[in-house]
């Protein structure tokens, strides 16, 4: 498997540093946006493999980018995660199609399993 690269897409510094800095220590090639309108420009500038976003952002939340990234990048898996999970969420990002729906605080160790069996799927024929 080739390193893999996740763009990280979290208005809170202290996560979008947190998870820059776990992942590139885990060797995977890391971007980052703020907003959603960011990671859209990164996808369509960079080859992504999974795209890890928190839901509740401003200008454009989590699952709009999911629902656009669905739209625009089929093949790309997208995580969400947040800090306020509701079943509202849960359901929208169901049908958003989201591959995992991760609650903060998360422990990073199973975060970083989640996404490294949602990789090794996409990578199966």
């Amino acid at each position: 498997m080739e390193t893999p690269s996740i763009l990280v897409v979290d208005d809170e510094l202290l996560i979008r540093d947190l998870l820059y800095d776990f992942f590139t220590g885990q060797g995977w090639n890391i971007s980052v946006a703020d907003n959603g309108e960011k990671a859209l420009d990164i996808l369509n500038d960079k080859k992504i493999d999974l795209v890890l976003t928190d839901i509740k952002m401003p200008q454009m939340d989590g699952l709009t980018l999911t629902n656009r990234v669905k739209e625009e990048f089929p093949d790309i898996p997208v995580v969400v995660m947040t800090g306020y999970p509701s079943v509202d969420s849960a359901i929208l990002a169901l049908r958003a199609k989201v591959e995992d729906y991760i609650v903060k605080p998360f422990n990073i160790n199973q975060l970083y399993k989640t996404i490294e069996a949602k990789l090794g799927e996409v990578e199966k024929p």
